[in-house]
């Protein structure tokens, strides 16, 4: 059980190290946000299996986790329409 912890450890680290080194474009971006939020889901499976609890948070999660990715690909979609690309850069030009 604790290679299941180091694992997931590694998985969240290496997602938010993805996260911080690759902000050009906004669907590498939004890649690594939902490596993260499946890490997350691990990590709370491997906690409710632990103590034994029910999964039913784990589904609610899960139900949150999508909803971003649907918002994120919705503002992706929105900005490639707008600007013609996914470049982060590109949103200063809003402000």
């Amino acid at each position: 059980m604790l290679i299941y912890i180091y694992v997931s450890i590694f998985l969240s680290l290496s997602g938010m190290i993805m996260f911080s080194l690759n902000r050009k474009h906004l669907l590498v971006m939004l890649l690594s946000l939902e490596f993260i939020m499946v890490s997350l889901y691990f990590n709370i499976l491997i906690y409710l299996s632990e103590l034994n609890y029910e999964f039913f948070f784990s589904m609610i999660f899960l139900t949150m986790s999508v909803c971003e990715g649907a918002l994120g690909l919705a503002i992706l979609v929105l900005m490639i329409r707008v600007h013609g690309n996914d470049y982060i850069l590109s949103f200063s030009t809003l402000w």
